[in-house]
């Protein structure tokens, strides 16, 4: 409650007003009483509406008037105190919360909205309403944390209850996967011939002619030299049609006893069908050392054959030719599906070629560095995908690249 008297002189026509602490404002009387029918300079002074208390004369010429005005802008931040305070009791997000905090301390907010009116208070009273209205905020801005402490914790109790595993429940079953039969293939080769004391050596697929072909005795009017048989890349280079250009390499740079394997992919220009393919893969080995015959190369042969297709496996030699080795064979093993008299896989023969052997022809020896007189070694090229093909009677080799996980799906252990 605040307090004006007025003094208003009769006789002058003036009037004027005064608080407790004696200030005076000089008004007419006109407008003492127009002040006393609407109180609009009342209202604003005081914050809020004024009415007449009560006059009495005073010192005969004037009167005296008691005028009590109502605060409002108190009133009204204790109502945006208790508005914000029900408010929060039905916001359960975060969102929701922050939508409230907008609407009562937001620069268009309601507590906002009664600051600006600061200015038209008293210097009396403009230090209380300004202590009082940061008392609001702060009491709106703690119950806000408090809340949004409150909200978050009951949001990470629901999310840790979504969460809650139940051990006893059977588990998913997860799908397994399994290596590509040319793969299995592969490690099962490697695994033998690394049992007897082969190395593994690798090289690479772009090759040049010299190590593809004149390094392995074949001469420049070899019909494999042809750009029908050939993938070409130019400049003296070409994607390796065979992995024997790794045993040149090897021995260039090994003396021996040489004892290794080079599996890889190669490439020639055929078409492809059920049995032919542009892309597939070789192992082709090397032996080098004092004293190798064809006995040596026939046992380790039939010791690899044996292996891979089982111990009654019987293994033919038959005499062939090839640039680089001399003599030269054809190695057959007994058809496994018909076991030996006579199928549609082995087309009646009850034999299936799978390499080409040899013993390593001197002019290879000699264009290595290596003395003929003194070394001779023995050579075999195996192909992988055919090798492949007949030990899972797989009918069609583009099966093998076509990564139909249906087909590869039967080789998994």
């Amino acid at each position: 409650m605040t307090v004006l008297w007025f003094r208003v002189s009769l006789r002058s026509g003036r009037a004027e007003t005064f608080s407790r602490l004696g200030r005076l404002t000089p008004l007419s009387v006109e407008r003492v009483f127009a002040l006393l029918r609407i109180c609009p300079f009342l209202g604003k002074n005081l914050g809020g509406t004024a009415e007449v208390f009560g006059f009495r004369p005073f010192f005969g010429t004037e009167v005296l008037f008691f005028v009590k005005g109502r605060n409002i802008m108190k009133e009204q931040l204790k109502a945006i105190s208790e508005k914000a305070t029900n408010a929060l009791k039905n916001v359960t997000a975060q969102s929701e919360l922050e939508e409230l905090r907008v609407a009562f301390l937001g620069k268009k907010g309601e507590l906002t909205g009664i600051l600006k009116q600061m200015g038209k208070l008293s210097a009396e009273e403009r230090p209380a309403m300004g202590q009082l209205a940061n008392t609001v905020r702060s009491d709106i801005e703690a119950k806000i944390a408090e809340k949004s402490a409150a909200i978050k914790k009951i949001e990470q109790a629901k999310k840790l209850e979504k969460e809650t595993i139940d051990v006893t429940l059977p588990g998913k079953k997860s799908e397994k996967g399994g290596l590509h039969p040319l793969n299995t293939v592969l490690k099962d080769m490697i695994n033998i011939f690394q049992s007897m004391g082969f190395d593994v050596v690798d090289g690479p697929e772009v090759e040049t002619e010299y190590y593809n072909f004149e390094a392995l005795n074949v001469p420049a009017d070899h019909p494999a030299r042809d750009m029908q048989d050939t993938f070409y890349v130019g400049d003296g280079l070409i994607l390796r049609s065979q992995t024997s250009a790794t045993q040149i390499r090897t021995m260039e740079n090994r003396k021996p006893p040489i004892r290794m394997i080079c599996p890889g992919r190669v490439y020639r220009a055929d078409d492809v069908d059920a049995t032919h393919s542009p892309v597939f893969h070789q192992i082709e080995g090397l032996v080098v050392d004092k004293g190798i015959t064809m006995c040596d190369l026939k046992g380790t042969l039939e010791q690899f054959a044996k292996e891979i297709y089982g111990s009654d496996t019987k293994v033919k030699f038959r005499p062939s030719f090839f640039p680089f080795t001399e003599p030269s064979v054809e190695v057959d093993v007994s058809c496994s599906e018909c076991g030996g008299k006579g199928c549609r896989v082995c087309k009646g023969s009850g034999w299936i070629e799978i390499l080409g052997a040899g013993m390593v022809h001197p002019r290879v020896l000699e264009r290595c560095g290596i003395d003929p007189e003194e070394y001779s070694g023995f050579a075999f090229g195996i192909g992988l995908d055919r090798l492949t093909t007949t030990r899972y009677k797989i009918s069609d080799i583009r099966l093998l690249f076509e990564n139909d996980v249906r087909f590869l799906s039967q080789f998994d252990d």
